[in-house]
């Protein structure tokens, strides 16, 4: 199986999306640089985020999100986002009504049920989970091995946090960072 990493933009004190769910300026190294990062060529980032997000998305082979996040996006318009092939959304609540039973959405309650799921989905490939809240719960019950940040020039005060409401210490280890231009990729193991 593959890795299961813990992921999102991030504002400096720790935010994912201010008090009104909305990322701000967390996405604007997105669109900062002169290297196209996927096809639509709306992503443009510098050389360096480039080397690093690409090989990452690269092996993304499922994604672990929230209903909420499903929500505000309204599901992607049935899209996985970024080309990745398979969503799995933590929910209580069926799909919604009248969704596309083709899309490669899969509805799944509880986030060490969606892990799992996730991971008989990407087979070897990487497990992202969307951080806050599910990504939270996901660090709890030790089924993260990795966390990854993007971590943006901007102080929010308040707001989602990315590791979501957890409220026991877990260490993480071997940092790595790589700088892009106005963002700083942050890379740490959890250590077991």
């Amino acid at each position: 199986m593959g890795k299961v990493v813990m992921y999102s933009s991030v504002s400096a004190d720790g935010f994912i999306a201010d008090e009104n769910d909305q990322p701000g300026p967390l996405f604007d190294w997105l669109t900062s640089g002169d290297v196209p990062l996927d096809e639509s060529g709306v992503l443009k980032v510098s050389q360096a985020s480039y080397d690093y997000t690409r090989s990452y998305w690269d092996r993304i082979g499922a994604t672990v999100a929230g209903r909420h996040v499903f929500d505000l996006t309204d599901g992607w318009d049935g899209k996985p986002p970024s080309g990745i092939d398979h969503v799995v959304v933590v929910t209580h609540r069926p799909a919604p009504e009248g969704w596309d039973p083709q899309a490669p959405f899969h509805f799944v309650d509880g986030v060490k049920a969606a892990v799992a799921k996730a991971q008989e989905l990407a087979g070897d490939r990487v497990v992202e989970i969307a951080a806050g809240d599910v990504g939270g719960q996901a660090l709890a019950a030790g089924l993260v091995d990795e966390v990854r940040m993007d971590v943006v020039p901007v102080v929010f005060g308040s707001g989602k946090r990315y590791f979501g409401s957890v409220t026991a210490q877990h260490l993480l280890e071997n940092p790595d960072a790589v700088q892009g231009d106005r963002v700083l990729h942050l890379r740490y193991q959890v250590r077991r």
